[in-house]
């Protein structure tokens, strides 16, 4: 079949839109990550002196970086649509934020649909796959306490412990609040053909939306973060926006993100923006910790659970094209996520200007040197 001229010149825009946007990338990253790394080192003195006001420091530009990492999708046309829950309510309380996993482009999207949650973006806490150590942004995850866990059998206890120990040194240390997890395990296209088996022969639910989900770091993360009076505590879910605060861990927020079609955005789409412009829709559900049972086997049902309810909204999801409305009620209603762009370009003009400082600063200690 012959090529026209006219999707000749649409491949040819594709491409080029593509190879500048990834020319950008590279620079963002370029002129980012260093001056975050040289500016934390120059605040070292403070984190001695006065620890609390380095990591509020550390934080901003966290949430600048991660910020910069949104406006590559935000401006390609990848934007999001909330539903469910308001989780602004439970900003400034400490949470744990189980997501479902589909693609790289997961973490894309919630550093995007967080930007506007108060503090949570500066003072939240990642759990991800230990190949991200190695990535460009590994240095960053690195400093600001973020944890790495090695998936398989073999390291899964270890890797348990070292997420108890690292959640005590660090968590509270650095004022983190909310911590995000994926707990499938995996993406769901690696995970889902042997989820299903484990579900046959343990007579589990037939899932083709989500996996079953893994307990370990969950329950390491409740055992860890929430207060001992708390956990098994009976609540009603109408307390969600009248529970006073107190210490530890006080929700567990159920993220559901789904993409239009069933196909996932993936970190090269979201670099590159060869794909169309495209919303992504994420629904939340707020449970209070205290519903959220403590005994092993009765964690694994309620994670179970989560999971199961997570199938159902997908599934409803892909065959209307929106989420279904909280039970009682008649219709469902859609948030649209907004950023401000003149915020981003505002914020990626102070990470070139910083670039551009520091190899100033640099190249007058070199010659000053040698």
């Amino acid at each position: 079949m012959a090529v026209t001229l006219e999707q000749a010149q649409r491949v040819g825009y594709t491409c080029l839109k593509a190879l500048l946007r990834f020319a950008f990338m590279v620079a963002n990253n370029l002129v980012a990550i260093p001056s975050y790394v040289l500016y934390l080192i120059m605040l070292q003195p403070l984190r001695v002196l006065d620890s609390k006001s380095f990591w509020y420091i550390e934080g901003v530009l966290f949430k600048w970086l991660l910020a910069m990492v949104a406006s590559w999708g935000w401006w390609a046309g990848y934007t999001v649509v909330e539903w469910g829950d308001d989780v602004k309510a439970v900003s400034e309380d400490e949470a744990m934020v189980l997501v479902n996993h589909q693609a790289t482009g997961d973490v894309c999207t919630l550093m995007m649909c967080l930007q506007d949650k108060g503090t949570v973006v500066r003072q939240m806490m990642w759990l991800m796959d230990h190949i991200f150590k190695y990535t460009n942004f590994g240095i960053v995850s690195l400093i600001h306490g973020d944890f790495f866990i090695r998936q398989g059998r073999a390291h899964r206890d270890q890797q348990l412990v070292l997420l108890k120990e690292h959640l005590e040194k660090y968590y509270r240390s650095r004022n983190r609040k909310w911590i995000v997890l994926f707990p499938e395990g995996g993406f769901l296209r690696k995970r889902r053909e042997t989820s299903q088996a484990f579900a046959k022969k343990n007579n589990l639910p037939f899932l083709k939306h989500v996996t079953l989900p893994r307990l370990g770091a969950t329950q390491v993360i409740l055992k860890t973060l929430v207060a001992p009076q708390e956990n098994g505590t009976p609540a009603g879910r109408d307390a969600v926006i009248k529970e006073s605060k107190s210490k530890g861990l006080q929700w567990v927020i159920d993220t559901t993100i789904a993409y239009p079609k069933g196909e996932p955005i993936d970190i090269q789409t979201w670099i590159l923006g060869y794909r169309q412009p495209t919303v992504t829709h994420v629904h939340y559900r707020i449970f209070p910790v205290k519903d959220v049972p403590a005994e092993p086997e009765a964690l694994t049902h309620w994670l179970y659970q989560r999971f199961i309810e997570k199938e159902d909204l997908l599934t409803h999801f892909y065959e209307t094209g929106a989420f279904p409305p909280p039970q009682g009620q008649t219709k469902a209603i859609s948030r649209e996520m907004t950023l401000s762009n003149l915020w981003l370009v505002g914020i990626q003009s102070l990470a070139f200007l910083s670039g551009g400082m520091w190899y100033c600063i640099l190249q007058y200690f070199y010659h000053c040197l040698f």
